[in-house]
C-alpha cells in the first residue's frame, strides 16, 4: 500500500490552505505527497449559508495566504484579476466581500487540488500501524460514496473537520424531526418545508439575525426570534479589540498561564460569539420598529426566554419557554424551529479514539502537533479545535495562512524521506518560488 506523507481529514478553508502551503514550500520538480478526504460532494464552504446580501465579517486580505505569502498566485485579489473582476471590486470600495463570492473564492483555489482531494469520502476511523513496539504509521479507514470501505497509510495526519452543530439538550428528543434543523442546514431544510408560516428561531448570532432577516423577506412567514439574553449586542470590531486576531497574538494566549486563559477568552468572546454586525442589528431593529408604526406585528422578539422543552406532533412543533423575567412558562407552536445555536469543536476526540493510549488528555503544542507517547511517531495536528490554547482567532479565517505556514514549517522538521515525483500540479499564475519543506 502506498505511504502517504500526509493525510487531511477535511477539505475545507484550513487544509485548502494547507494545500497550497506545502505545495508552495516544495522543491521545483516534486509533487505533493499528499491526500485529503472530504464527506461533502464538492468542495462547499457554508453553502446553506448564502442568502442574498450577506458579506464576510473579516477582511478580504485575510484569505488563504496572503498573510503567509502576499506573492502567491492564490490570493483573493489574484482570483479577482484571474476572473477579470479586479478594477470592478476596487470601485466597491469595500474590504468586505459578499459571502457568495468568497466562496467562489475557495472553490477556485481547491479547483487546482482535485488530483489530492477525493470527495464523497467519510473518514471513520484512524488506528495505530505498528512496526515492533512503536507506531510507525496512522491508517486512515473512511467509508466512500458506494460505502465500500477505503484504507490508506500515512506518517503523519492533520484534522480539519470544521465544528459540529451544537443541539441544546431539551432539542434533543426531535432529533430526525425534519421540521426542526441546525442554521447550517438553513437553505436545504427551509426550502423542504414549502408549508411553514410559524417558524421559530433560537440563537442571538450573525446567523440568527441573517436568517431573520432573509425570513423577514419571504411572505406569510411570521418569526418568534427567541434569545435567553436581554438584547443583541454588536461584535466589537474597533482596532484595539481586533489586535486579538492577529497572528502574533496566538503567541500571546498559549504563552498565558493555562488558568488564566478562560478569563482571557471571556473578556473578547463578544467579539466572536452571540454577536453580529451593527449594520445587520440595525436592519433588524428597523424590521420591528416599522412593525411599531403600522400597528401590525408580524415578528417577536421575545428576549429573557429560555426554552425548557420540545416536543412534536402533526399540529407542528411545541416549545414550552421559560419568561425569565416574570417566571412564567408558557407553550408556543411552530411550523418550524430553527436552531442558530453555535458550534461544538470536540469530534476529534472520537475520531481519535483508537489512538487514545497513545494521546495522552489530546493537549497540542504551540505548532497545533497533539503530545503522544515516545513510542507514536506519527505527528498528528489539529485545525480549528485548539481554542482554549490558541485564542478565539483559531476557529476563523483569521490565522489559517499563519496557522498552516506553522504546521507546514512542522512537518518539515519531520525526520522523512522526499521522492521525487514527477510534478503534475499547475498552480495558477506565476511559477511558485521554491523552498526546502520535505513534504
Amino acid at each position: 500500500m502506498h505511504i502517504h506523507d500526509l493525510i487531511g481529514v477535511g477539505f475545507g478553508p484550513s487544509n485548502l490552505a494547507l494545500a497550497i502551503a506545502l505545495e508552495e514550500g516544495l522543491p521545483a520538480g516534486h509533487a505533493l505527497n499528499a491526500l485529503f478526504l472530504e464527506k461533502q460532494p464538492n468542495f462547499a464552504w457554508h453553502s446553506d449559508m448564502m442568502l442574498d446580501d450577506t458579506h464576510m465579517q473579516i477582511s478580504f486580505l485575510k484569505d488563504l495566504v496572503t498573510l503567509r505569502n502576499p506573492a502567491s498566485p492564490f490570493t483573493f485579489v489574484n482570483y479577482l484579476h484571474q476572473k477579470r473582476r479586479l478594477s470592478d471590486f476596487i470601485n466597491l470600495k469595500t474590504f468586505y466581500p459578499s459571502r457568495l463570492e468568497f466562496n467562489d473564492y475557495l472553490s477556485w483555489a481547491a479547483g487546482h487540488f482535485e488530483e489530492h482531494c477525493r470527495y464523497q469520502e467519510e473518514v471513520i476511523d484512524v488506528v495505530p500501524e505498528k512496526r515492533g513496539n512503536d507506531v510507525a504509521l496512522l491508517r486512515v479507514i473512511s467509508r466512500d460514496s458506494r460505502q465500500q470501505i477505503q484504507e490508506n497509510l500515512t506518517r503523519n495526519l492533520v484534522l480539519g473537520i470544521g465544528g459540529v452543530p451544537n443541539i441544546p439538550d431539551c432539542m434533543a428528543p426531535l432529533k430526525g424531526d425534519p421540521r426542526v434543523f441546525h442554521s447550517s442546514r438553513f437553505r436545504t431544510a427551509f426550502n423542504q418545508q414549502p408549508r411553514a408560516r410559524r417558524v421559530a428561531i433560537i440563537g442571538a448570532g450573525q446567523s440568527a439575525t441573517e436568517i431573520f432577516m432573509d425570513l423577514n423577506g419571504r411572505e406569510d412567514i411570521a418569526v418568534d426570534f427567541i434569545t435567553r439574553a436581554r438584547t443583541i449586542k454588536p461584535s466589537d470590531d474597533s482596532p484595539f479589540v481586533n489586535e486579538i486576531f492577529n497572528p502574533d497574538y496566538t503567541d500571546y494566549v498559549f504563552n498565558t498561564k493555562e488558568d488564566s486563559r478562560g478569563a482571557l477568552l471571556d473578556e473578547f468572546m463578544q467579539t466572536n460569539y452571540a454577536a453580529p454586525d451593527m449594520a445587520l442589528i440595525e436592519r433588524m431593529f428597523q424590521v420591528f420598529y416599522l412593525q411599531k408604526v403600522s400597528g401590525s406585528q408580524r415578528h417577536r422578539f421575545l428576549r429573557r426566554h429560555n426554552t425548557v422543552e420540545a416536543s412534536a406532533d402533526a399540529a407542528g412543533v411545541h416549545l414550552r419557554l421559560h419568561d425569565m423575567e416574570t417566571g412564567n412558562v408558557h407553550s408556543l407552536t411552530y411550523d418550524v424551529v430553527i436552531l442558530a445555536t453555535g458550534y461544538q469543536r470536540q469530534q476529534h476526540h472520537a475520531l481519535l479514539s483508537s489512538l487514545q493510549s497513545y494521546l495522552p488528555e489530546m493537549r497540542v503544542d504551540r505548532n497545533y502537533r497533539l503530545h503522544s507517547t515516545p513510542q507514536f511517531k506519527p505527528s498528528i495536528f489539529l485545525q480549528g479545535s485548539c481554542e482554549p490554547s490558541h485564542g478565539l482567532s483559531d476557529t476563523l479565517l483569521s490565522v489559517t495562512a499563519i496557522r498552516t505556514k506553522e504546521i507546514s514549517e512542522a512537518l518539515s522538521r519531520c525526520p522523512l524521506p522526499m521522492p521525487a515525483y514527477p510534478a503534475k500540479h499547475q498552480s495558477p499564475g506565476e511559477v511558485h518560488a521554491a523552498a526546502a519543506l520535505r513534504i
